[in-house]
């Protein structure tokens, strides 16, 4: 069925609306190879007619991306189309031609603040703590001396700008979790200074420390703590703007908001606020319009004097293909680790657990989940989980020897499942944001160098592989650089913390 177009469409502008859109999906040299130059020059009801300049790049278009651009141009125009690709100018059924201009206008988001002036970075140093500097017993976090938020306040919701778009209207977008508190917070010696930031941060936004980034593995609890700045801030003041968000969520709203032409609303929803809680920001890293957004979303929030929190599985410096100029604004402010809970936590963990689920479990099954789960919070609390269930659906009491049929297929999970050589190799390719030929080459620099010799040691500890046999997979290497390359990170291990961490983290991808 043929869709009557009553308003002429304003082609240039509809077409870097998809542009910009298929900019944020896709590698930048493959957009730049692909579609950069492309056009559309006429639309005539549902038929979409995009010019390329050679035939290789129709064929490429229609076969690759024809698809992609279907479904945006779905979103833009309100309704469906098909895409036709032709090669230089398009003739009409009429006989007349529409040559496409030797020019294409890029897809940017434009910004429309002034320029940030970028002196003070040399004036602002990163201030790194290591969460394990001040060790101590663990505490429950409403024991810890408290001080009320003196500036808090709102959550945005759907009912903010009903007339807004989907993406900003709909509920939830910045709903903050109830049950995530700084009281229901085990407080340890893995956490205390992260924990402590972030009171400080919710008793004082923008003014402890600004920005807060936090990072650690998976499972650790910093979801948590945003929940908690914000949870902390709301229950004191209705009238700040509080928004938490994923950098997934962040990135698709601003895809949406391009296709939509609405990213003046994507700004107002994302630079009026007070509060800006993003989690796992480390993805945002290698999706260049996503960064560039996020630049002067940063910017404008900073030097209206708003907080920022931003959560990662890795320090700042440790994303390698975040772009610099962002790298070193998440450094102006605190950077705090959050590291795996120690023995004493997680039985605190697990106590606490217990109490909320009110079932009564004997001190020695406690002491058994703490040595036998240590990975993380989120498994040390399933394994609590299912061990309470298997006693109940039984009709039996919990104990160890329970608990260990409970949980047997999965304790001692690296004597069942082996993981291998190539799964490793392709997860450190994954973490450090470089490709396989990098890694295998020659280079020399210390973020490719680390990266491989860690591949070295996890493929030694993690494999049956000799070191002959890790050799070859590393491009050839000899055995003895195998050897050195696997010594030089045991040595590493007793003192950095970060690297035990990536390592940790690391082996849960593998494992998961």
């Amino acid at each position: 069925m043929r869709h009557s177009v009553e308003q002429p469409v304003n082609l240039p502008k509809t077409w870097n609306s998809v542009l910009g859109a298929l900019e944020l999906q896709l590698p930048r040299s493959e957009y730049n190879t692909w579609l950069r130059r492309t056009e559309l020059v006429h639309l005539d009801g549902n038929i979409a007619v995009v010019s390329v300049s050679t035939p290789m790049l129709r064929e490429a278009v229609e076969s690759r991306y024809s698809g992609m651009i279907t479904t945006i141009l779905k979103d833009v125009l309100a309704y469906s189309v098909r895409v036709r690709v032709v090669v230089g100018a398009y003739t009409h059924t009429d006989g007349s031609a529409t040559k496409s201009s030797t020019t294409n206008k890029l897809p940017i988001i434009r910004d429309e603040d002034l320029p940030v002036d970028d002196s003070q970075d040399d004036l602002l140093k990163p201030q790194t703590v290591s969460a394990s500097a001040e060790p101590s017993k663990p505490v429950r976090g409403s024991d810890q001396p408290t001080s009320k938020p003196k500036m808090l306040g709102k959550q945005l919701t759907n009912d903010d700008s009903p007339q807004q778009i989907d993406f900003l209207s709909t509920a939830a977008r910045g709903m903050l979790n109830q049950r995530f508190t700084f009281d229901r917070f085990i407080i340890g010696s893995s956490n205390r200074l992260a924990s402590a930031a972030c009171m400080a941060v919710a008793d004082h936004p923008a003014q402890a420390y600004n920005p807060l980034f936090l990072y650690g593995g998976v499972g650790l609890g910093k979801t948590h703590l945003l929940h908690a700045i914000g949870n902390a801030a709301l229950s004191q003041n209705p009238d700040i703007n509080v928004l938490y968000v994923s950098s997934e969520k962040f990135t698709n709203d601003l895809i949406n908001a391009i296709r939509r032409q609405q990213t003046e609303e994507f700004r107002n929803r994302y630079r009026n606020i007070d509060i800006l809680l993003i989690d796992d920001i480390q993805f945002i890293a290698g999706k260049d319009a996503t960064q560039e957004e996020f630049f002067h979303t940063f910017n404008t929030l900073h030097t209206a004097g708003k907080q920022v929190v931003m959560t990662s599985d890795r320090p700042p410096k440790a994303i390698l293909t975040l772009e610099e100029r962002l790298r070193s604004r998440f450094e102006w402010g605190l950077i705090v680790d959050v590291q795996l809970p120690d023995y004493e936590t997680r039985i605190a963990i697990l106590r606490t657990k217990a109490e909320q689920m009110t079932v009564d479990v004997p001190a020695p099954v406690i002491e058994f989940l703490a040595q036998r789960i240590q990975s993380n919070i989120r498994e040390l609390e399933g394994s609590l989980n299912r061990v309470v269930a298997f006693a109940k659906m039984n009709g039996t009491a919990i104990t160890v020897e329970g608990a260990q049929t409970a949980l047997s297929d999965l304790l001692d999970t690296r004597s069942k499942k082996r993981v291998t050589a190539d799964v490793i190799v392709r997860t450190v390719c994954e973490f450090y944001g470089i490709d396989l030929k990098t890694l295998q080459g020659r280079g020399r620099s210390r973020n490719i160098v680390m990266p491989r010799q860690i591949a070295m040691y996890l493929l030694r500890e993690e494999t049956d592989a000799s070191l002959v046999d890790i050799g070859v997979l590393l491009g050839g290497r000899d055995h003895t650089t195998i050897m050195h390359g696997c010594e030089k990170i045991t040595e590493e291990l007793i003192t950095d913390t970060r690297l035990k961490n990536e390592i940790n983290t690391l082996r849960e991808k593998f494992y998961s």
